[in-house]
């Protein structure tokens, strides 16, 4: 068991994992907040390509992203050209993959918060002359806190269990592309069902603890809305 916790696949799991929750917040708070404003067709096509990977085969959307970011696709070309960059068979495949089958739930989850929020509280903010960047970072960010958390979480227990786009992207080269989940596929393709079913408890470990914390994120939002409605309710209560 030794063995597995310090061997490359996990660490290239949780690597890829951290780097890509960190993009997709960075991605995703402003896409969800893009998303939640006033219906318009732009609005609608990004939401629907941001859906897209929640939705869409994982297989079928490797193969598409492979043509587009191969060396002689669209984007590939380009990035290869310009700045040096292979995204096929590298780590920067794998890294993308991650980015993203977990942006859809954190924009989704920052989407929802968005539109569950007192559109009072901004408008009152921005009659008092607050200026659109200090609404954001003093009243909309704090306020939708609990759905970036939550988003924040289930991105990276989706990117943990990732597979399909992974396999594509990355090749399944073992020692350099291969993740917690393809070697799992590996050890059960190569008829070692014993360290298919150690890194399979690995993996339902690392997953179980990404539910106990958004269980925990759940109930402490929901004990401080309580509270902050309480305050709320006394400060009216005194002022009638």
């Amino acid at each position: 068991m030794f063995d597995i916790l310090t061997g490359a696949p996990l660490q290239l799991t949780l690597k890829v994992s951290a780097i890509s929750v960190l993009l997709q917040f960075l991605v995703g708070i402003p896409m969800g907040l893009f998303i939640a404003g006033r219906s318009s067709p732009l609005r609608r096509i990004v939401d629907i390509l941001t859906t897209l990977p929640m939705i869409f085969p994982p297989m079928a959307l490797g193969f598409f992203l492979l043509l587009l970011l191969g060396k002689n696709g669209l984007f590939g070309a380009f990035l290869l050209q310009v700045f040096g960059l292979r995204m096929i068979f590298t780590f920067w495949g794998i890294l993308f993959a991650a980015f993203i089958v977990g942006l859809p739930f954190m924009v989704k989850s920052v989407q929802a918060a968005r539109r569950q929020m007192d559109e009072t509280i901004v408008e009152a903010a921005a009659t008092l002359g607050k200026s659109p960047m200090t609404i954001l970072l003093r009243v909309i960010l704090p306020n939708i806190r609990g759905g970036v958390i939550t988003g924040l979480l289930l991105a990276f227990g989706r990117s943990l269990g990732e597979v399909g786009i992974s396999l594509i992207l990355g090749g399944n080269i073992i020692g350099r592309t291969e993740t917690l989940s393809l070697a799992i596929y590996n050890a059960v393709f190569d008829g070692d069902f014993q360290l298919a079913a150690r890194l399979s408890i690995l993996l339902s470990l690392l997953a179980i603890a990404v539910i106990l914390l958004l269980n925990g994120t759940h109930y402490r939002s929901f004990f401080l809305n309580v509270i902050h409605q309480s305050r709320l309710h006394m400060k009216r209560f005194k002022k009638s």
